[in-house]
């Protein structure tokens, strides 16, 4: 046997039906406060911004990784040398 209910309403009026909260003026304070932090953010992903953030990283990005390999290669070798 097979049953097709429809049911015709707005979704407050369904809320309502099953006892759920009415979210809307959360959801409306969560909406603007994700648009403003993306207003705010939108700055940082102009071209500008972003070569100027690698181009400080890539300064002493070289050395920094030399430093890097040369104490796993420190700590690597100690590790097998013997005692």
């Amino acid at each position: 046997m097979k049953m097709n209910l429809e049911i015709d309403c707005t979704p407050a009026e369904a809320r309502a039906f099953l006892g759920l909260p009415d979210v809307t003026v959360l959801n409306e304070r969560l909406v603007k406060e994700m648009q403003t932090r993306m207003e705010a953010n939108m700055a940082m992903l102009s071209p500008e911004e972003l070569m100027k953030n690698w181009a400080a990283f890539g300064a002493g990005a070289q050395e920094n990784f030399r430093k890097l390999m040369a104490a796993a290669t420190d700590v690597g070798l100690g590790a097998t040398r013997p005692k």
